[in-house]
């Protein structure tokens, strides 16, 4: 519940706190008093729109924060826990701050969170009604989640909304997967036609250099191998230089033998240029017999060289690259190949979790029928004590086409009343007079409440229109639902007010030029008496009317 409200510089409000208490808290003042401004504070600190026209004039910003008792098993500690925050188990402070500029911060326990957490905080622990409230009963967007809270298949509808979430994933990388697919596949036979190439050809790493070093010596080797021939022949000729090494040699041998030792040493001198001569026409002759070739290893070896080098030409790089590039053609079948795999899963897993999914809303569904029958049963049992024992109340439940199934189900829940016995059932706001409107939602929110986790319910003249013994029963079934959480209600209605535990007069004054200012005064006895029997004759208090604010007052 609310156990402290803080409002500072909002429209009328220069600074106000109310310590509010548990059960029914009545909130009464005349029109245009400032109750409107009460409801925009309250609003602010869990999550509603800010204007910067709500910052009292004068002033830079304005700020709200309300202080709320939770219980510890309240879903909030969840949705921190969810949010990494760390707060102890204990009050829960909203805060919200907006500035001139039309910036807004929000805080819980004194620490920064987004607008959007706030606001999910703050609508688990408040709830504002009113009979214009498109936000909750009159809404129809909204039943299907009214129904869930009044019904006991948290479990089962965790259950929907994670398979949803986990088929949605799946399907999304599916998709994802497919396009990849798709897009190998679409280049799949360019790729294989061009490593078959490669493979054929299968090029070596320095082959081409290989080549060309060998075309360019066998295209300049017949040149070269024609004038080292002539050398030869020279070198061999009779004439040559062995063999006039040779016949110099014999001759000195002749002639040493006339003359021993005289020649020795050039005989040794003569023989050695002789081997040498020798060994070097050897060599020479290996060097003519390398020159000389095939004319088909030249052709070979072009159409070999060619054929590496149109490659190159037509992927567009080196030759040495060319093996780089076969691995790259391999391991692009490779993902090919995964992501065939990868689709046939991901379509397995898809198939599967539908499955589970379907199962589960067809379960959420039956419940969610059984959940609504007492819903109906319990409502209609309140509507006789509001005075409307004519009316009814029934939850309409329409299957969506399975394509439309969400994380929330199947159906979609329509709650609609008939005011009438053989009138048809139709939408709150479109069937209800204002009186039966707000009676509608009362009952609603009694038997809601039941099972409900929200620690405070703010009514907003949910008393409209009606009076009398009706307004009695409204305040009957407010005093009743107080059992059960904080009841806050602004009300003009007597017989509401005097059912209220506490009672808190709004008040507007000025003194002399200063600004009008909203004041909020808790009543006790004799200003409470004051105050119901004023809402019961109007300005002019009467003893009358003082007579049957005592009698109101007995209850």
């Amino acid at each position: 519940m609310i156990v402290s409200l803080t409002i500072k510089n909002i429209v009328l409000i220069d600074r106000l706190q109310i310590d509010f208490e548990g059960g029914l808290c009545v909130l009464s003042g005349e029109t245009g008093a400032g109750k409107s401004i009460l409801l925009s504070g309250i609003g602010l600190v869990i999550g509603a729109r800010s204007e910067k026209e709500l910052i009292r004039h004068g002033c830079d910003q304005g700020t709200v924060s309300a202080e709320i008792s939770v219980r510890d098993d309240h879903k909030v500690w969840k949705i921190f826990y969810e949010q990494g925050l760390e707060f102890d188990r204990g009050p829960v402070i909203l805060r919200r701050t907006i500035m001139r500029d039309g910036r807004s911060r929000a805080f819980i326990n004194d620490q920064s969170v987004t607008i959007a957490l706030l606001r999910k905080v703050g609508r688990s622990l408040i709830e504002i009604h009113g009979q214009h409230d498109e936000r909750g009963l009159l809404n129809p967007s909204g039943h299907r989640n009214l129904l869930d809270n009044f019904g006991s298949y948290d479990p089962l509808l965790s259950k929907v909304n994670s398979t949803y979430s986990t088929l949605v994933s799946l399907k999304e990388e599916l998709i994802r997967e497919q396009v990849k697919l798709d897009l190998a596949q679409s280049d799949e036979d360019y790729i294989r036609h061009n490593l078959e190439e490669l493979e054929t050809l299968d090029p070596k790493l320095g082959e081409e250099e290989k080549l060309a070093k060998e075309r360019s010596r066998m295209m300049q080797g017949e040149t070269l191998s024609t004038g080292l021939k002539a050398l030869l022949g020279k070198l061999l000729s009779d004439k040559g230089v062995d063999t006039v090494l040779r016949t110099t040699l014999r001759k000195i041998e002749r002639m040493s033998a006339k003359a021993p030792g005289l020649l020795e040493g050039v005989s040794n001198s003569l023989e050695q240029a002789a081997n040498e001569t020798s060994e070097g026409i050897q060599e020479l002759e290996g060097i003519i017999q390398d020159l000389e070739y095939n004319p088909y290893d030249l052709e070979n070896n072009e159409e070999r060289l060619f054929a590496i080098r149109a490659a190159a030409r037509k992927h567009n790089c080196q030759p040495d690259q060319l093996i780089a590039l076969m691995v790259d053609f391999n391991k692009k079948l490779d993902v090919l190949k995964f992501s065939d795999d990868e689709v046939h899963r991901l379509t397995n897993e898809v198939k599967a979790v539908q499955v589970v999914f379907e199962s589960n809303v067809q379960k959420l569904s039956a419940d969610r029928y059984k959940t609504a029958i007492d819903l109906d049963k319990q409502v209609n049992k309140e509507l006789p004590s509001l005075k409307m024992d004519k009316a009814k109340f029934k939850t309409f439940i329409e299957p969506l086409e399975p394509v439309k199934w969400n994380g929330e189900g199947g159906e979609r829940v329509d709650f609609r009343v008939s005011t009438n016995p053989g009138a048809p059932f139709g939408g709150l706001i479109k069937i209800a007079s204002g009186g039966e409107l707000s009676r509608f939602i009362l009952a609603l929110k009694v038997v809601l409440a039941r099972k409900g986790s929200v620690a405070t319910l703010i009514f907003d003249e949910i008393d409209q229109g009606v009076g009398g013994a009706v307004a009695n029963a409204v305040g009957e079934r407010l005093s009743q639902l107080a059992d059960k959480a904080q009841i806050l209600v602004i009300t003009h209605s007597p017989q509401v007010a005097a059912r209220g535990r506490t009672h808190w007069l709004i008040n507007k004054s000025q003194t002399g030029e200063e600004m009008l200012k909203t004041s909020v005064t808790k009543l006790i006895e004799e200003c409470r008496r004051e105050e119901i029997a004023r809402m019961i004759s109007g300005a002019e208090v009467t003893k009358e009317s003082r007579a049957a604010a005592d009698n109101l007052l007995q209850w």
